[in-house]
């Protein structure tokens, strides 16, 4: 699959500029095993980068004028690096130009560059296609001009360009995600300092399954800014009351409780998952750093229903695909993934047992809503890179 992506890229680079390109680079998707919705909440996030990526054919050219090409829409844009770069009406041209943007007074960027890019990351799926578009294209240019770039450097720039150029909110934990992976190991990201750790994630007789809802309800971005919206109302109310409360790490869910009534309903409960999913992510390591991945599937669980529940970020097609793998012995815990509203569910499954239960579970899916479920096995994989030639 990723030599086949590589070989795709890197022909229609050759046709399009009638030359090999003089780099190719990956920048992967990522999952999140637990930690939703807190990379905002001064939380800790357990993602990690996976085998699917975005593939990067780059070549400098001799004029300011840059040419990129989107293989998988048949889109072309070209722009001058002189010029003044503002938010076009192609969503995927602003997510690089909100990097570009940033980059654009490194009087080191003095050449145009010709870019052909496709990918493996599907799309709307909740795997951050985005962040592996941003962090990709800022990791390219700090390689192609010598920028001098810390990884961490690249995704606050690639977090910086969905908030100024896309107007998406996010945490910082996708595009830190996709430039810091490695193989075998999920990041264990503290939100608010950015220190991180890396903890093993050989799931041994169990693997990672994705099932991909195919939907996406349009309130994704104003269902997210209201959480947001939700949540810091909440923490100030808390802050009132508990003066030593600086951010939700320092909350219990028994303070939550005690200010059930003056929250009122909404504000408590997202505060409650908030508080609660802080502490599922601790619980998480522990249950990986000892194998168990029974405990680690429970939390998984757990996380849905407070998603689907207390957040209400779920829809009725992720709570289908949860509900109906629930019973399966061979599948330890499930939940969906990502900012909501559709995409993934992720599910820890005994190996081996993949192949029938995508098959039950699309015909359970299909008679339920008439759609086709896709269905993705992920391994664990390293960060952005450079494919030495």
């Amino acid at each position: 699959m990723k030599k086949k992506l590589i070989q795709h890229t890197t022909d229609f680079f050759e046709k399009s500029f009638q030359k090999a390109p003089e780099h190719i680079f990956l920048s992967p998707g990522r999952i999140n095993i637990i930690g939703e919705h807190v990379d905002y909440n001064d939380g800790f996030v357990l993602p990690a980068a996976i085998n699917k990526y975005i593939c990067f054919a780059v070549s400098k050219n001799t004029t300011t004028e840059c040419a990129i090409i989107a293989k998988d829409l048949n889109e072309v844009y070209k722009f001058d690096l002189n010029d003044n770069l503002q938010p076009v009406d192609k969503m995927w041209v602003n997510y690089i130009f909100g990097v570009l943007h940033q980059l654009k007074t490194n009087d080191k960027i003095n050449q145009g560059i010709n870019i052909v890019f496709s990918s493996t990351i599907p799309m709307g799926a909740g795997l951050s296609s985005s962040a592996a578009l941003e962090c990709g294209i800022g990791y390219i240019m700090n390689k192609l001009f010598d920028l001098g770039l810390s990884k961490e450097q690249i995704a606050l720039i690639g977090q910086k360009s969905e908030h100024t150029f896309v107007g998406v909110n996010c945490g910082i934990m996708d595009q830190f995600a996709s430039v810091f992976g490695k193989k075998n190991k999920v990041i264990k990201l503290d939100c608010n300092t950015l220190d991180y750790e890396y903890h093993k994630a050989d799931f041994k007789k169990y693997s990672l399954l994705l099932l991909d809802s195919c939907v996406k309800h349009t309130h994704l971005t104003s269902g997210y800014n209201d959480r947001r919206n939700e949540v810091e109302q909440g923490l100030a109310i808390i802050k009132t009351h508990f003066p030593e409360v600086k951010t939700f790490r320092d909350c219990t869910e028994i303070m939550v409780l005690g200010l059930k009534e003056e929250l009122g309903e909404i504000l408590y409960k997202r505060c409650r998952f908030v508080v609660k999913e802080i502490k599922r992510v601790q619980d998480a390591v522990k249950a990986l750093s000892n194998d168990d991945f029974v405990q680690l599937g429970k939390l998984m669980t757990e996380t849905h229903h407070g998603l689907s529940k207390e957040y209400e970020v779920s829809c009725e097609e992720l709570d289908f695909l949860v509900d109906a793998v629930a019973n399966e012995t061979s599948v330890l815990g499930a939940r969906m993934m990502g900012g909501g509203f559709g995409g993934c569910s992720i599910n820890l499954v005994e190996k081996g047992s993949e192949k029938e239960l995508i098959q039950k579970i699309a015909e359970q899916y299909r008679s339920q809503f008439g759609i086709e479920l896709k269905a993705y096995k992920v391994k664990i994989s390293k960060g952005t890179l450079e494919l030495k030639h």
